[in-house]
């Protein structure tokens, strides 16, 4: 329970890499929760049940009381336990076969596009869409989220007054008729900084505003205010936006390495193996990539989209990948930890990698499929809404939490484990240095090698 807390937090501390508050209030929040369910765990659960004793089970579900889980688990018998083996007579063709489903899966994610769904993609029997296109049509949508322009300068010396003619002109000649007519200028009391709105037509975070401001940041601006003397910056809703969506692109290459790099030190501990951590995180990401490519066979292509349940839309909004990763690798290494730790104990005591596969699979089966199972249901609630943002992380999380809970744990897992076999706990023998902190390990360990790894490993 502790490990598995902390791949998860190690996982959602990622996001507060991340320079914008959305991010790190959704990183705090989620670590917080997670913080506080392992110390209920490790501390009043167990009261709890102390003070209960066998009146535990006093309201026990006809038919779900009484069950023979533990007998099953020990004894090689049931559903998980059959499953298992079954992948283990032909490991080779079902890890193929599994990997090939989820890379076709993952394919369309090549045709990713992020950015952000505006107003334009509300239904239109909702007041505010309807209040947006009056506005849009008969006056500007642009005089609600202008574009701003905002210089720090001397108001009055000829730099600015020049430069701001010649901007004005350059916005009324653009081609596009993006921009509309700029408001007077704001001024501070000591006139060395003035703001300047500018509507811009249409949905503020479609493309014709996002162009208008590019050409003001690339062009307009640096030909108008040429000298060192002017520093001027364009903000606003829409420059906004495509700041957010420029940092969660950047975002990527800082939260991604961060994330898998944590997540391989704490397995390479908790589990002694450098195979273990290297596995879960390929595993993983596998599940994050038919995540993605399903998100976008969904809403870009618009694959079920007949069926009224979901919204086409030809963009994926900016912040669902990096939100979707973080979420997602916290909650597969929970499982991943939970199941391996159950092989692992079980290997230390019998030194029988099969067995000890299909004891894992078997013992955990029924706990993480109900767990997964609600999660599902939580997170497909998200998706029944009419928000595009909400849909896809809702669709996105429960996807994912179901390739995690079936492909992931009931075929690849048992099967690079069964083609591995002693090598999974391989650890080299400079790295023995380290603390052995294995999960619940049994009482005897045995010292043994993998075949063809030096001696004492």
């Amino acid at each position: 329970m502790l490990f598995s807390g902390i791949t998860v937090v190690l996982a959602l501390s990622g996001m507060l890499l991340m320079p914008f508050n959305v991010f790190i209030a959704i990183a705090i929040g989620a670590i917080a929760v997670v913080v506080a369910s392992v110390l209920a765990a490790m501390t009043l659960l167990p009261a709890t049940l102390s003070l209960l004793g066998d009146k535990v089970n006093r309201l026990a579900i006809p038919g779900l009381g009484q069950s023979n889980e533990s007998h099953s688990a020990s004894q090689g018998s049931g559903f998980w336990d059959w499953a298992a083996r079954v992948v283990m007579r032909r490991p080779l063709i079902s890890a193929g076969a599994a990997t090939l489903l989820l890379l076709l899966a993952a394919y369309p994610v090549l045709d990713l596009h992020i950015g952000f769904a505006g107003v334009s993609t509300l239904s239109e029997d909702i007041q505010s869409r309807q209040g947006f296109d009056i506005l849009d049509e008969q006056f500007s949508a642009g005089d609600a989220n202008p574009a701003q322009i905002v210089i720090a300068g001397d108001f009055d010396s000829p730099a600015v007054r020049d430069g701001i003619e010649a901007l004005f002109a350059s916005m009324a000649s653009d081609p596009s008729g993006t921009f509309g007519l700029p408001r007077p200028p704001e001024v501070n009391a000591e006139r060395t900084i003035a703001v300047i709105e500018v509507p811009l037509a249409g949905d503020s975070t479609e493309k014709p505003a996002q162009n208008a401001v590019n050409n003001l940041r690339d062009d307009y601006v640096p030909a108008a205010f040429p000298g060192p003397e002017v520093e001027v910056v364009i903000t606003g809703a829409t420059a906004y936006n495509m700041d957010f969506f420029q940092a969660a692109k950047d975002g990527i290459f800082i939260v991604f390495p961060f994330v898998l790099g944590m997540s391989f030190i704490l397995l390479m501990i908790v589990f002694r193996s450098i195979i273990v951590p290297i596995k879960a995180i390929i595993l993983n990401l596998l599940s994050v990539a038919a995540t993605y490519g399903l998100l976008v066979l969904v809403f870009q292509k618009g694959v079920g989209s007949n069926l009224g349940l979901l919204e086409e839309f030809d963009i994926i909004e900016a912040w669902i990948p990096l939100f979707l990763f973080s979420i997602l690798f916290g909650l597969s290494m929970d499982y991943h930890v939970f199941l391996l730790s159950r092989i692992r104990e079980r290997f230390d005591q019998t030194d029988d990698n099969t067995e000890s596969v299909a004891f894992g699979i078997r013992s955990t089966g029924r706990l993480i499929t109900g767990a997964a199972l609600i999660m599902v249901a939580v997170f497909w609630g998200f998706a029944a809404g009419d928000l595009i943002g909400l849909q896809e992380m809702g669709f996105g999380l429960g996807i994912a939490v179901l390739i995690d809970a079936t492909i992931i744990r009931m075929i690849l897992v048992p099967a690079t484990m069964k083609m591995l076999g002693r090598w999974n706990w391989y650890l080299p023998p400079f790295l023995h240095w380290l603390p052995d902190v294995r999960v619940e390990q049994g009482e005897d360990v045995p010292a043994f090698a993998p075949a063809g790894a030096p001696a004492g490993d």
